[in-house]
Formats: C-alpha cells, structure tokens, sequence
C-alpha cells in the first residue's frame, strides 16, 4: 500500500528520488523576523537523511534559518509542476570554515565541470565561511498527478465519479 501524504517514507518513492537529484534549485519557504513569509530558491543537496543548503555565512537568512526553525522546501521537475516534491522541516544550522563540502558537491551537479570549477573558485575567493541549513524532514508530500494528486483534486474526482453512478 503506498505510503499517505505527510509520511516520511515517501523520500523513498523513485519519484521523490528523482526530484531529490534534479539540477534546478529547489524553493525555501521561511518566515521573517516580523512573521511574514518569504520564499526563495536555492541550491540543495540531499545527504540521504536531510536537504542541506548553504549560504554565505552573513547573508540576511541566517537571522531567521537557526537551530529549531520550521520551514517549508519544493523541489519540482519542471514549470508545470507535473512532479513536485513538498517538504516541512525542523532547520539544524551551524557555519563552516571556507566553503561547505554540500555546496561543492550541489554545484557540480548543477553545472559543468569547467562553469563548476570557476564559480567555486570564485566562491572561495569571497567566501570566508558558509552557513549550512541541514532540513530534517517531519512531513513529506508528493505529487506526481499520475499516482498521486492533491487531496483536493482526488475528492473532486471522487465526488465527479459519485455523480456519474446515479
């Protein structure tokens, strides 16, 4: 039986696997100082337990994305979002010296070795130290609108398929 929506075990899907290793970033939702939100998109790695991403180590977001904060990360295949991935999650911060082993690892998946090489050298140029933002999953969703839709639209469905009964 397919695991339901909000259970962990979804990452383990081949779908969620696939979206795990995509190129493109994937979408940080987070809630400011003031309590209003911000989403952003960032480059991420998966470790096989958590999302990491990383950030220069002063950038504003390291304010807000500390040790204990929630917070929201979708991964999607593509601009129709056919496949998407949904995560909520607990932040575990801490900063590194130099340039993160993650950031490394999700720059050269998302680029060429030579556009990959150039930019970490130009990262550890600038960047004294990087903030990492390891997301340990407590809720997890997957769409795919083949095998899994948003429970809105299967109850639409399910209502429609009722109708037609009569």
């Amino acid at each position: 039986m397919p695991s339901k929506q909000g259970d962990v075990s979804l990452l383990l899907e081949p779908v969620a696997q696939q979206l795990l290793q995509i190129k493109g970033p994937a979408h940080l939702a987070y809630n400011w100082r003031d309590g209003t939100p911000r989403v952003i998109p960032m480059g991420f790695h998966w470790n096989g337990q958590e999302i990491v991403m990383a950030s220069e180590a002063h950038s504003p977001k390291t304010k807000v994305l500390t040790t204990g904060a929630k917070v929201a990360v979708s991964i999607g295949q593509d601009f129709a979002a056919s496949k998407l991935l949904l995560i909520r999650g607990t932040v575990r911060a801490d900063t590194v010296d130099g340039i993160a082993p993650e950031y490394t690892t999700l720059i050269h998946r998302m680029m060429s070795q030579e556009d990959a090489e150039a930019l970490l050298k130009e990262a550890a140029r600038i960047y004294r130290q990087m903030a990492r933002f390891f997301i340990h999953p407590d809720w997890v969703g997957l769409l795919d609108f083949e095998t899994r839709s948003p429970s809105s639209v299967e109850r639409a469905a399910k209502r429609a398929g009722n109708q037609h009964e009569d």
